[in-house]
């Protein structure tokens, strides 16, 4: 995806077809970014995490994270040594604090979670930090 030349503000429609793979090990379709849309504050892309998929552990630095859960649920370890541990459901919403490690992954071993996002960081994957957490596998009351 090429950088867009600088241009005056307007609204700009966005076909999300064109899916790449992100530093998180997941794909994400396309969405609103600055390279797509001259955005200058934030981005926003789908992903569907596959059935039983996993991100690798990572934090967004200096960049908050908004998801809305349109299919399936989504598991997600967070916070320090990703020791605390959430389940999104479709029709809610997520807040990722910038700088907060995550890990997120799909519950179901048969059913794709798919997901809006939306980032304060309107380059998408400049922010993303991979992290050397270990991955701390499945909590026993989620499966």
């Amino acid at each position: 995806m090429g950088r867009m030349s600088a241009r005056a503000a307007t609204c700009v429609v966005i076909d999300p077809a064109e899916a790449y793979r992100g530093k998180q090990g997941l794909n994400y379709v396309t969405g609103i970014s600055a390279q797509s849309a001259g955005s200058t504050g934030l981005c926003m892309h789908l992903v569907t995490i596959p059935p039983g998929a996993r991100a690798t552990p990572h934090y967004h630095a200096d960049h908050e994270t908004a998801i809305y859960v349109l299919s399936g649920e989504a598991g997600m370890w967070y916070g320090e040594g990703l020791r605390e541990h959430l389940i999104a459901r479709p029709g809610q919403m997520l807040y990722i604090a910038a700088g907060v490690p995550h890990l997120p992954y799909n519950l179901s071993d048969t059913v794709p979670c798919t997901a809006v996002l939306a980032r304060t960081d309107p380059n998408e994957q400049e922010s993303v930090v991979p992290s050397d957490i270990p991955d701390p596998g499945h909590p026993a009351s989620s499966r």
